[in-house]
């Protein structure tokens, strides 16, 4: 992965994740790809903080319908980042 832009693709924003900004853990949807340490290396680099630990789990895309034709939705990747204490990501904070 050259671009360190398109490993992080958009924060993930719900009630847990906002549960999870008081531990300093952010959430955000990531390629499929790419590993614990790009998805250190680009949050450090993007935001200017320090990172301390990298979770990363897959998710798997549902099945929805339309009509007769079914479908899926596609798989992703999520991860969630604990960044360093007193440290803090300026995208979330006005959430």
């Amino acid at each position: 992965m050259a671009d360190l832009r398109s490993i992080i693709r958009r924060p993930i924003i719900s009630e847990r994740t906002m549960d999870l900004l008081a531990e300093n853990k952010y959430t955000f949807e990531v390629d499929l790809k790419a590993t614990k340490p790009q998805i250190r290396e680009a949050v450090e680099q993007i935001f200017n903080v320090d990172v301390e630990k990298v979770n990363t789990m897959r998710v798997r895309g549902k099945k929805r319908r339309m009509g007769r034709s079914e479908g899926k939705r596609p798989d992703w990747k999520k991860a969630i980042v604990t960044v360093k204490e007193g440290q803090r990501i300026e995208l979330f904070e006005g959430l």
